[in-house]
């Protein structure tokens, strides 16, 4: 089953017993996936990062509806829309097997080309800022790696801006890549599917 998760992260104040009976809940009621040995499969989250109100700074954003009909019928997928949330993002990063992240990237190439970064390059410390939105995601990675909870992969999809301009809705030049930026986290979540996490896969 796909989830969605719109910017506020739901709610876990609720007593144990309340949780373990929603849990039961979802299961009876096909919410959560099984695998034919009936456990589930590894979950992978899928997050958004960006501000709508500057055009290309919100690609993150603006593929999320293309990513739930390519992957509608995956299991134990979640989609976040994750925006400029910051810290309140630490719980989905931490309770996740697997992290997509998906933004806008200034880092010099042509307006549209695609980046791709793998775990270990993505930046996880305070003072580099890889994302062109002022409330950078690299403090949640930070946060997340001294409490030994990153997950076991990850990986960031971005786009080049062609502008960042205050206004809604993306350039011509960047609402053309979204294709090929969703068919890019496509491709990931079925290699991860196909290849079971082993620890030489670090």
């Amino acid at each position: 089953m796909l989830w969605r998760r719109r910017k506020r992260m739901r709610s876990m104040s609720s007593g144990s017993g309340e949780l373990a009976n929603a849990a039961l809940t979802d299961l009876w009621n096909g919410e959560i996936g099984l695998q034919g040995d009936g456990t589930q499969p590894e979950k992978i989250t899928v997050i958004g990062l960006g501000n709508t109100l500057y055009t290309d700074e919100g690609v993150g954003i603006h593929v999320l509806p293309l990513l739930e009909e390519i992957l509608a019928g995956t299991e134990n997928i979640e989609i976040i829309e994750g925006s400029t949330d910051g810290i309140r993002l630490l719980g989905p990063v931490e309770d996740t097997d697997q992290l997509i992240l998906l933004d806008s990237i200034n880092g010099g190439a042509p307006p549209g080309h695609l980046y791709t970064v793998e775990r270990e390059d993505i930046p996880a410390y305070c003072n580099v800022k890889m994302s062109v939105h002022q409330l950078g995601f690299q403090e949640v990675l930070f946060a997340a790696r001294i409490r030994e909870r990153l997950p076991a992969r990850m990986v960031l999809f971005g786009v080049q801006p062609a502008s960042l301009e205050f206004g809604i809705g993306l350039s011509d030049t960047v609402r053309g890549r979204l294709a090929g930026l969703a068919e890019l986290v496509n491709r990931q979540v079925r290699e991860w599917r196909s290849a079971p996490w082993t620890a030489g896969n670090l």
